[in-house]
């Protein structure tokens, strides 16, 4: 494993910790039986859910980047 391939494992697993640690917006049950109107009302994260989202996207575009970067160089 060159360096590529160990910055591409830590970004997936920050991904993945991010992404389980998110709240959950709402109950997938009130999408199906029409009880909530506001399922689709954006709403702006705030804290640490901003923090959360924000590395997400940074983690995602990491890992893409590093992938494309390891298929790329030389073995």
């Amino acid at each position: 494993m060159i360096w590529v391939d160990y910055i591409a494992v830590v970004a997936g697993i920050v991904l993945i910790t991010a992404v389980l640690m998110q709240t959950s917006q709402d109950n997938i049950q009130d999408a199906f039986s029409g009880e909530k109107s506001e399922l689709f009302k954006n709403r702006k994260a705030r804290g640490f859910d901003l923090f959360l989202m924000r590395s997400t996207v940074v983690a995602s575009v990491v890992l893409i980047a590093a992938v494309i970067l390891s298929n790329n160089l030389p073995r």
